[in-house]
């Protein structure tokens, strides 16, 4: 695995792995909900809970990547996530699928603060937003597989057998990451253009993050775009098969075959666009991702208003597509903006702050708001998030030139 290829697609194996593992238990609410007698608020904290205790232990794996063996450390996450999973479909009551949950937040905190800082170093900086992208790829791909996986598993063998299918094959991958060598911090960025490593991370590189306009300008549109997309993810099934009368392996399948074609071709596209024009335009990265969530917004709201199930649907693919054309161009602003030997820290700060005032809130924020006054009103929460976001991003672009430069 010595090759910049090889170690994207083995990466992004994994991340497949890890997004089915956490977009599962989507595809079961419905049961969860009757075995358990739960509310929405209830159901919505099952999210929620992974998400506080994934972000909380980012920053701790994003610290400990900057000093230790990356692959190892990425190996021990795969692990506990994988296991956790699995042991999710033996529990009896809510109270120990809830920590199932908390515990597979702290495997996948140690591969979604690494990975990314680890791929960075394989990559020169001018092809990095399309690496992301398709390392990112694993969102949608890795999501529809976990909507359609467990709407099938669920279909046939039950949700408890769901949870255990799809969490054993990690063990596997685990014991393979850990055998991976680790590779220069700073790989073939100017700073490392010598072949040495970087030099260890030292307090105020980190505090120079903070003072980094695009660093924290990306973090706040991405803060607003998870935000939106968490709580669309956890109750879009919910929503086609109460609001919509879908039956729930219909919401199930439909909506992971177009979050699948929509992630996909949203994600390579917006790589490809974001890296196509960086050497004519140093912020294209922020343009293509605003811009893109500037279209996203009518689109959401169409999948409110619209009283037709079909147009509907297709609302929702235009909405998905547009929402990830962001996702290689906004990670790889992350690389590029901050120093190599801290950059699995930015990641760790990145994951941090979207997910604390993202995803961590949104679902059981949307499910509070639906136990008062229905569904279909809570999701008016999502289209004015994107619009922050996409506010955000072109703001950036004021910053992103200086930033970039001062970093390399």
């Amino acid at each position: 695995m010595k090759t910049p290829r090889a170690i994207l697609l083995f990466l992004l194996g994994i991340n497949l792995l890890n997004y089915i593992d956490r977009q599962v238990i989507f595809a079961v609410f419905p049961p969860i909900k009757a075995e358990f007698s739960l509310s929405d608020i209830r159901l919505g904290l099952l999210a929620s809970a992974f998400m506080w205790v994934y972000l909380s232990t980012a920053p701790i794996f994003g610290l400990l990547a900057d000093r230790w063996s990356r692959p190892r450390l990425m190996a021990v996450g795969v692990a506990l996530w994988s296991l956790a999973t699995a042991l999710s479909g033996v529990v009896r009551g809510y109270s120990g699928l809830l920590f199932a949950r908390a515990v597979v937040g702290v495997g996948e905190a140690s591969y979604g603060s690494v990975a990314p800082a680890l791929l960075s170093d394989a990559f020169p900086p001018a092809r990095r937003g399309f690496a992301l992208a398709m390392f990112s790829m694993a969102i949608p791909v890795g999501s529809a597989l976990g909507y359609l996986l467990g709407g099938l598993l669920e279909g046939a063998f039950g949700w408890r057998t769901a949870f255990f299918l799809v969490g054993v094959p990690g063990l596997l991958l685990a014991s393979w990451l850990g055998r991976m060598p680790d590779l220069p911090r700073g790989g073939i960025d100017a700073a490392a253009a010598s072949g040495r490593d970087a030099r260890p991370p030292r307090v105020g590189d980190y505090f120079r993050l903070l003072r980094t306009p695009s660093f924290l300008l990306n973090c706040l549109a991405m803060t607003a775009m998870t935000f939106a997309v968490g709580g669309l993810a956890a109750w879009v099934p919910t929503y086609l098969t109460r609001v919509r009368g879908m039956a729930l392996d219909q919401a199930n399948l439909l909506f992971g075959l177009l979050t699948l074609v929509s992630g996909v071709g949203g994600t390579v596209l917006g790589g490809w666009m974001g890296d196509r024009l960086l050497p004519r335009l140093p912020t294209a990265y922020f343009l293509v991702s605003g811009i893109g969530l500037l279209f996203s917004v009518p689109a959401a709201a169409a999948v409110i208003l619209l009283p037709d199930l079909r147009w509907v649907l297709f609302a929702i693919f235009v909405a998905e597509f547009c929402i990830f054309l962001n996702t290689g161009p906004l990670n790889a602003i992350i690389a590029n903006v901050s120093r190599p030997e801290v950059r699995s820290g930015a990641y760790a700060a990145n994951i941090f702050v979207i997910h604390a005032l993202g995803d961590a809130i949104s679902p059981a924020i949307i499910g509070a708001v639906s136990d008062r006054a229905g569904l279909a009103t809570a999701f008016w929460i999502a289209p004015g998030a994107l619009g922050l976001a996409a506010a955000f991003c072109l703001w950036g672009m004021w910053h992103l030139t200086r930033d970039a430069a001062a970093a390399q």
